[in-house]
């Protein structure tokens, strides 16, 4: 059965995803659905990425609030940047944030979720050093951003993966 699905809850999420998109239960939607779910999940049984666990799957629904918190809260600030541009100076910059997380899959989550963000970018990591550089859209206090990154995302997905 592993040879047919090496990943049943992707390919499941695959199907039920194509199945939303196309908006219909028919036959074709979803034999092309089937089909799309089988491939992906053999496309990522290639890719061979390791076998990771949730250690919270608690915590992991509550960093996931605090994402959707997060980003909608983003969107309202980056829209007033946008409709009102001259309301004060406004700079975007770099900011170099030392992590204390190692886990790959915690990273990756990590620059997932920043990307996700409106308003900011993860730009580079240093693995030797253990530095993220993060683009701000609108950056004022330097330090605020590294007290946002280490508690609110860092702490949360050490408590997950590491």
């Amino acid at each position: 059965m592993r040879r047919v699905l090496p990943f049943p809850w992707v390919s499941a999420a695959l199907l039920l995803l194509w199945l939303l998109l196309v908006g219909s239960m028919g036959p074709g939607a979803l034999l092309l659905g089937a089909a799309l779910a089988l491939v992906g999940g053999w496309l990522l049984a290639v890719l061979d990425p390791p076998r990771t666990r949730l250690r919270r799957p608690l915590a992991a629904l509550r960093l996931a609030w605090v994402v959707l918190v997060e980003v909608f809260r983003s969107n309202n600030a980056v829209a007033r940047l946008i409709m009102a541009p001259a309301t004060r100076g406004r700079s975007s910059g770099f900011v170099r944030i030392p992590l204390d997380m190692r886990s790959p899959a915690g990273l990756a989550a990590l620059a997932c979720i920043l990307t996700a963000t409106p308003g900011t970018v993860w730009a580079e990591y240093d693995s030797t050093r253990g530095i993220m550089l993060l683009h701000v859209l609108d950056l004022i206090d330097e330090e605020e951003w590294v007290r946002i990154i280490k508690d609110r995302y860092e702490a949360r997905l050490m408590e997950i993966f590491e």
